[in-house]
This record gives structure tokens, sequence and C-alpha cells, in this order.
């Protein structure tokens, strides 16, 4: 009985953890279901997500996801206004996931970060952060000049993986 118990407790730990990891190697591209999702403009414009990468294609793009309700997010955007001024020919996309679209236009507008914006209709559910295994914002992704994703996780903007993926 002992050993039962045992052997259920590793399994449970092991079936856990594995759900944390899903991917064991951070992925290069982005999945046609990502690719599909259905973003809004800041003109109220339905876009695909393989519409926006489309529209910088041959630019490399920094993505923030990120929220107006976030205080890391708000914290962090001093330090993307110090990679834009850095990486002037980087194109960089805001992705929010504000509970609204009044919400997150009233964000874009109180924080006034020089940006793409774009707000994420699906939210947490969706097909693109359900691609990303999202758990936490802000994340940042870095996709290279050929769309590529060359930095799949970050959640500050000063990590080492983004500057490093910018200077390539």
């Amino acid at each position: 009985m002992k050993k039962t118990i045992i052997i259920l407790a590793l399994l449970m730990s092991f079936v856990s953890c594995k759900g944390q990891e899903k991917y064991k190697v951070e992925p290069k591209v982005f999945s046609e279901k990502a690719l599909a999702d259905v973003f809004l403009d800041t003109e109220g414009n339905d876009i695909a997500f393989s519409k926006i990468l489309e529209t910088y294609k041959g630019k490399q793009i920094v993505i923030d996801v990120w929220a107006s309700w976030c205080r890391d997010c708000i914290i962090g955007m001093p330090k993307v206004k110090t990679l834009q001024a850095n990486n002037k020919e980087t194109v960089f996309v805001f992705l929010s996931l504000d509970k609204s679209e009044s919400a997150w236009k009233r964000g874009v507008k109180k924080h006034n970060q020089e940006a793409e914006h774009y707000y994420m209709k699906s939210g947490w559910k969706g097909d693109f952060a359900t691609f990303l295994n999202l758990d936490w914002i802000p994340r940042y992704l870095v996709v290279d000049k050929i769309g590529n994703i060359a930095v799949f996780r970050a959640i500050k903007a000063d990590d080492k993986k983004i500057q490093s993926a910018l200077e390539i």
C-alpha cells in the first residue's frame, strides 16, 4: 500500500511538471492557428495575426503582450522605450489583453507608447495565447527579418536574449 501511494505521488508530480513546460524546444515559427487568430487594429478593423506579420515583413519585430491593468507591463515600458531608442529599424507591436476594447484604447492613450497597437479579441484562451502557452504578462517575443521566432519567451524588456536577437 505504501509503495502504491509513493508511485501515485511520483506519477502525479511528473504529470503536473510536464504540463508546466509545454515546449521542450521553443518553436521557431507560429502555428497555423496562432496565425489565423483575429485581432483588432486601432481603426476597429479585424486583422489576422498572419496579416500583422505580413505588414512588417522583412523587418525585425518586437512583440509586447501587455494590458493597461498590468503593473509589471507598465513598469517595463521605460525599458521598452530604451529598446526602441536603441533599435530604430525594429518594429514594436503591442498586443493588448485588456478586458475590453475601450479599456485598451484608454490604455494606449494614457501610456503613450509609440508602437503598432492591436487588441487580442480572443484573450487568454485564444489560439494565439494558447500557442504562446501564455501564463504571464508582459511577454516579449522577437521575430527576425525572415519571419522566424528569434525569442519566444521573455518577461522583461531588458532580457539579454532580446538584445542579442536584435543585434543579429
